[in-house]
């Protein structure tokens, strides 16, 4: 239970910061395109938390898997959207692979809902801590333009 509570209170504090690295403002960069760069900024942080979330409390692989293809389809929708901005589709890129990496980690939950397992945090926060980071690679990616 003291692992749970850990993972979560990671991966909450990285939302913040991640919230934080979102919502800031840089004076230098140019209105043009900082609405379609806030349309993704947003939609990466909504994907990112999501994600996340979705990780640390699914206790059956079958629906964490279905959470994180939807994640993932949303992310190519992203992606295509970006397709004329390369560094950002890259950035894009980076964040659908760790989505799909995290399927490693639902692979390790059971089949079918059961009172007695107990997550390993550790891979939870390795899975959590990567979608996060490309998560805000893609934000200052989309920031620097």
């Amino acid at each position: 239970m003291q692992r749970i509570i850990t993972s979560t209170a990671l991966v909450f504090a990285g939302a913040l910061l991640f919230t934080g690295c979102a919502a800031s403002s840089d004076d230098t960069t140019t209105a043009q395109g900082s609405d379609s760069c806030e349309v993704v900024r947003v939609a990466v942080r909504d994907i990112s938390n999501g994600a996340q979330n979705a990780i640390l409390t699914s206790t059956e692989q079958a629906a964490l898997l279905e959470k994180l293809d939807g994640y993932s389809e949303r992310v190519d929708e992203l992606d295509e959207q970006a397709a004329d901005d390369t560094k950002l589709a890259e950035a894009l890129d980076g964040l659908q692979e760790k989505i799909e990496a995290a399927e490693t980690y639902a692979a390790t939950l059971p089949t079918t809902e059961t009172e007695e397992f107990e997550a390993d945090a550790d891979a939870q926060a390795a899975a959590t801590g990567d979608i996060q980071a490309a998560a805000v690679t893609v934000t200052e990616v989309c920031s620097a333009e």
